[in-house]
């Protein structure tokens, strides 16, 4: 009998996903990953992911599927690749993407490790996409979901071919509603469980509060100026601003002010007016492609810089192993660094990496 790992983070996907499994016969072995103490963050228990409340959900889920479950301690992983990473990335003026690096880093590496030592073939996850293999090339392809508002392609862009071979997304063709009634035939206790907030460890959405509150520190007010040097104003603190925001600047003006620039070491904050936002091209670093190993030469390619935004046609270059020019056609507004750069070719996940330099196209 096959063994598959099966990641429950105590929400009704990932239960749903143990169930379906263990119908077709795998020998599961349900795994919560403990990834930070609640009280470190103030987390509300009706939003949890992976913290501590949801282990009780996974294993009643568990138990009543007839499977073992265990708790695994990822909290000094979680703090170094995932946490860390969001810190650093806001004190440097970028925006981080925090499910992206918990999907590459915990997930399908730490997880993954953890699941080749108790010898199983394969890990599973509650993830809205289709994973899938090209007969002609013998490569692994990962695919958007049916549902439009749930798949989750786009964060799972960096998963390597050997991952992909050994990973089980059992939700990938259904819809969340489908999901939900199966759970609630089976009885399981989080069945109308509601969903989990993006960014699990900021318990109410102010990353800036959670950042003093984690590092301890006062991130100092410094000059909001315009794109030509002029200053405008005060800011409170270079995290707690993002590329593309508009409110709660407090800077008056006779149209609409974003932030177009965040500068970390001289502590300025630039604003500007929409079409001085907009970007016509960009770099990215961290590169992976799962259609094909590499690049020949430019190649037509709608790319997503946001989750679940509508890819926009583009031309991408592969600059080296790591890097990729992306040259869109129609110039983009609040591209950041730090953010995914994800690449389509009709419902297949090309590749994807994280942007690091943009050019204005204003």
């Amino acid at each position: 009998m096959t063994k598959v790992l099966v990641a429950m983070s105590g929400g009704v996907d990932s239960s749903v996903t143990a169930h379906i499994l263990a119908q077709q016969g795998y020998e599961c072995i349900g795994v919560t990953m403990q990834l930070f103490e609640n009280e470190t963050i103030g987390k509300k228990e009706e939003k949890t992911c992976c913290s501590l409340d949801d282990v009780q959900d996974a294993r009643a889920v568990a138990r009543r599927i007839g499977i073992p479950h265990y708790a695994f301690n990822f909290k000094r992983e979680f703090e170094r690749d995932v946490i860390g990473r969001f810190v650093s990335d806001y004190e440097c003026g970028k925006t981080p993407n925090p499910c992206v690096d918990c999907n590459r880093y915990l997930k399908f590496d730490a997880l993954y490790r953890r699941a080749q030592e108790l010898g199983c073939e394969y890990i599973a996850t509650g993830h809205y996409a289709v994973i899938d293999k090209d007969p002609e090339t013998g490569r692994y392809l990962l695919k958007k979901g049916p549902d439009p508002n749930k798949d989750q392609s786009y964060v799972l862009y960096s998963l390597s071919q050997e991952q992909l071979a050994h990973t089980l997304l059992p939700l990938g063709t259904m819809t969340k509603d489908e999901v939900r009634r199966i759970a609630e035939e089976q009885g399981f206790v989080n069945a109308k469980k509601g969903e989990s907030q993006d960014i699990c460890f900021v318990p109410d959405g102010d990353h800036a509060a959670f950042l003093r509150r984690y590092t301890g520190k006062d991130y100092p007010e410094g000059d909001f100026i315009d794109t030509k040097g002029n200053v405008i104003g005060r800011h409170k603190g270079i995290v707690r601003y993002t590329i593309g925001q508009r409110r709660g600047l407090g800077v008056a003006a006779d149209a609409r002010l974003y932030v177009v620039k965040i500068d970390p070491e001289a502590n300025t904050v630039t604003l500007g007016y929409e079409n001085e936002l907009l970007t016509e091209s960009f770099k990215v670093t961290d590169l992976n492609l799962i259609v094909k190993e590499k690049l020949e030469g430019p190649v037509r390619l709608p790319v997503s810089i946001r989750y679940h935004q509508k890819p926009q046609p583009a031309t991408v270059t592969q600059l080296s192993e790591t890097e990729a020019l992306i040259e869109l056609d129609v110039p983009q507004r609040g591209i950041s660094a730090g953010q995914a750069a994800v690449f389509y070719d009709g419902d297949c996940v090309f590749g994807g990496g994280t942007i690091s330099e943009t050019e204005s196209g204003a």
